[in-house]
């Protein structure tokens, strides 16, 4: 399996304040180019891989093929930094149609104008984005009203567990709700003098993917009000999501205990990842972590399943985190109508999704995709597409000044876990005046 960027909020470049000064154009479908006729226009991407360069390059010759008119120059490899700078000073070579795996930059390709505005195009194809995507990638990928991005494959979070350690601890099935996922954690855990033999969990914001916004989707938090504020210190679902990781902190050994296990394990990508080599019994992760730990050939069965829920939203099991790639066209360019011809291709296309979700290894971004019988996947992953489809899933919702609240959230996390942070209430506070000071400033 391809190894995924993963897209949380630390994705964040100084490309941002690129994009506040970028060139605007016409963010409606009001572009005049001719789209059945002999073009050519440029589609710039970040995938970098030889396995996942080569779906792109199979992508595109699929659109090549039903679109025999419209020819595609690729550019692989594409970070956001050169994207932004492509999109602020245009140019021949500069690309009509872009994809991104910074889902927290929608806000800020939306509010700068640097992406047209698709509701329009969407309109005028007679395709119902809600009838067409999951909620949570429909929701990701506009902001203020504004459709400027499009789901273009997405990844979806659930919990794996390792089933030869469960076996032996005597847990018969992977744990639903918070409560039987903390009792299991401890369970699992077997210390080792200051260490561990096996951690059951490494419940660290440090650890991997134990993000902020990825333990609080479990909570379906609501981040702003209607007021554009943040809700942070009004929402239970925060101080739930901050108690419930305090708490697997301390009963797991303690914040220092844990970084010291922590500071000796392998990193995220390599072989070597804790869960793979068996010294962290359940990981919260992406799709992708499956064909990973299985390429490194675990001691153990590995199992999937979605992450727990509170106590109190049982009936929701079976949720997660939702993010994802998205794609868009560049306001500043003539050749629009082509460029939407290959941007409804790639992202609405059953068959174009189901094969380039095959070739990439990650979740299909289209409802109808989902349910394809195209799809080739181990059994496990339809864990994932379970995930996506759910319509109780939830993701981080765009802001004006990309995912810098994100940012501010996790810092809290950081203090608070580690003691600098001794009152929550005050701590939840005084970051939501932080991230309404930083949105009012970047208006």
């Amino acid at each position: 399996m391809p190894k995924v960027i993963r897209k949380t909020a630390f994705a964040l470049t100084a490309s941002l304040a690129l994009l506040t000064t970028a060139c605007t154009g016409q963010s409606s479908s009001g572009a005049d180019d001719d789209a059945s006729k002999e073009t050519t226009i440029n589609f710039w991407h970040a995938w970098s891989a030889p396995s996942e360069t080569k779906a792109v390059n199979a992508l595109i010759a699929g659109f090549e093929k039903a679109h025999p008119n419209i020819h595609v120059n690729v550019v692989a490899n594409m970070t956001d930094d050169k994207i932004n700078q492509a999109l602020r000073s245009g140019g021949d070579k500069a690309p009509d149609v872009i994809s991104s795996f910074t889902t927290n930059n929608v806000g800020k390709f939306c509010s700068s104008g640097a992406l047209v505005d698709l509701n329009p195009f969407f309109k005028k194809a007679g395709i119902d984005p809600d009838a067409t995507f999951p909620k949570a990638m429909n929701e990701y990928t506009q902001f203020d009203g504004n459709r400027c991005t499009v789901p273009l494959l997405g990844d979806a979070y659930g919990l794996y567990y390792n089933k030869t350690a469960f076996k032996k601890a005597g847990i018969a099935n992977p744990p639903k709700t918070w409560s039987e996922f903390e009792a299991d954690a401890k369970k699992l855990t077997i210390s080792d003098g200051d260490g561990y033999k096996q951690l059951g969990f490494m419940p660290d914001y440090h650890g991997w993917e134990t993000t902020t916004e990825h333990y609080f989707a479990q909570f379906s938090p609501t981040y702003f009000g209607k007021d554009g504020k943040s809700s942070l210190a009004t929402d239970p679902a925060f101080t739930a999501g901050f108690t419930l990781q305090k708490k697997l902190v301390d009963e797991l050994g303690g914040f220092q205990k844990l970084e010291k296990y922590r500071s000796k394990l392998g990193d995220e990508w390599g072989p070597k990842h804790p869960f793979h080599t068996g010294q962290v019994a359940m990981q919260l992760d992406g799709e992708w972590r499956l064909g990973m730990a299985l390429d490194a050939k675990p001691g153990f069965e590995i199992g999937v399943a979605p992450l727990p829920v509170p106590d109190d939203q049982a009936s929701q099991y079976g949720k997660g985190y939702i993010t994802g790639t998205i794609a868009g066209i560049a306001a500043n360019r003539k050749k629009q109508n082509a460029a939407w011809e290959l941007v409804k291709y790639m992202t609405t296309d059953t068959d174009a999704v189901v094969g380039f979700a095959n070739d990439i290894h990650n979740v299909p971004s289209t409802l109808a995709a989902l349910k394809s019988p195209k799809l080739k996947y181990d059994p496990r992953f339809k864990t994932f597409l379970d995930i996506a489809a759910n319509p109780d899933s939830t993701t981080t919702p765009a802001s004006i000044n990309g995912g810098q609240y994100l940012v501010t959230i996790q810092q809290l996390g950081y203090d608070y876990e580690s003691g600098k942070v001794k009152g929550l209430t005050s701590g939840l506070e005084s970051t939501a005046k932080q991230i309404d000071t930083d949105i009012a400033q970047a208006k």
